[in-house]
């Protein structure tokens, strides 16, 4: 007698679980499968989830807080590219990446470089020619060239995945829209600034110089990792002098003991402008750090008002 009710419990307890798996696989969000994205660095990665939606699965090959010039990818990193359904990078960014997706190459792979139109030395107008034949890879501080970034996003994510493709193209327009506006609020905001000079620790605001019109002046080029020659030092104090410039900006992921130190030997203010190479802040993304610039860019130069 006493085995009659564990037995129904029992049966009972199977027949409840068969229904919440049969519920489970029935359901829209098991029977969806997800785009499995990766990317080489933050605005990327931004930019992927923002086109992607809840129909992507984005994961950064670059850490939190870390320098993506200089990633190093473990042989498991470099096999997940290989058998990812799209890998969105940018050539001649990171070394280690180019070589990793040479070694395991993806089915289907966007090199952002054409869509943002990379350049050599990008500056504002009354800049000197840089003489670089380099392309300068920091195109995302001009939201204008992200925005042509996400549309080439989309249009990967809808041929890996055609059944969302409408989804792809309504997101990616979403986000052109608020990165219009976002440009909109720095030609507001930088109205007066034509020509200022703008010093930088190292040459990650090309692209935002050019399309705003300032003198961008880096105390390392575009490698942050460069420790600046003495020579190179004494121009820069030449041009704060001479510009009477009035803050040196200096960034969150490498070290701003250089610029610090410049503008406190020059008797000049100090601020951090953030090249969004990383996402230092986990609850600030693209857009707050944007605005966060802008708003140091309207404190620290010396325009006119």
């Amino acid at each position: 007698m006493t085995s009659r009710p564990r037995a129904r419990s029992l049966s009972a307890a199977a027949a409840a679980l068969l229904v919440l798996s049969t519920t489970a696989a029935c359901s829209p969000d098991a029977q969806e499968d997800t785009v499995d994205v990766l990317t080489s660095f933050y605005p990327l990665q931004y930019v992927a989830e923002q086109v992607g939606g809840e129909h992507v699965n984005v994961t950064n090959l670059t850490p939190a807080a870390a320098d993506p010039h200089s990633i190093e990818l473990s042989p498991a990193r470099v096999r997940e590219m290989g058998q990812a359904d799209l890998v969105v990078y940018l050539s001649g960014m990171q070394p280690a990446t180019d070589e990793a997706i040479e070694a395991s190459p993806p089915d289907r792979l966007l090199d952002t470089a054409e869509a943002a139109g990379l350049e050599a030395g990008p500056n504002g107008t009354a800049a000197a020619p840089s003489g670089s034949t380099a392309l300068d890879p920091h195109f995302w501080q001009d939201p204008t060239r992200l925005a042509d970034v996400a549309q080439g996003i989309a249009t990967n994510l809808a041929e890996a995945d055609p059944a969302h493709a409408a989804d792809y193209a309504a997101n990616a327009d979403a986000l052109v829209a608020e990165l219009d506006a976002l440009d909109q609020d720095y030609r507001d905001g930088l109205a007066q600034c034509a020509g200022a000079t703008l010093v930088v620790s190292h040459e990650a605001f090309g692209y935002l110089a050019e399309r705003y019109d300032l003198v961008q002046v880096g105390i390392s080029g575009i490698d942050p990792e460069a420790e600046p020659s003495p020579a190179r030092l004494r121009a820069v104090r030449s041009v704060v002098q001479d510009d009477d410039v009035q803050t040196v900006f200096f960034e969150v992921i490498t070290s701003p003991k250089v610029a610090r130190a410049l503008a406190e030997d020059l008797g000049i203010d100090s601020a951090k402008l953030d090249p969004i190479e990383g996402q230092a802040d986990p609850d600030a993304d693209y857009m707050d750090m944007m605005r966060e610039n802008l708003a140091a860019l309207e404190d620290g130069l010396v325009c006119e008002r």
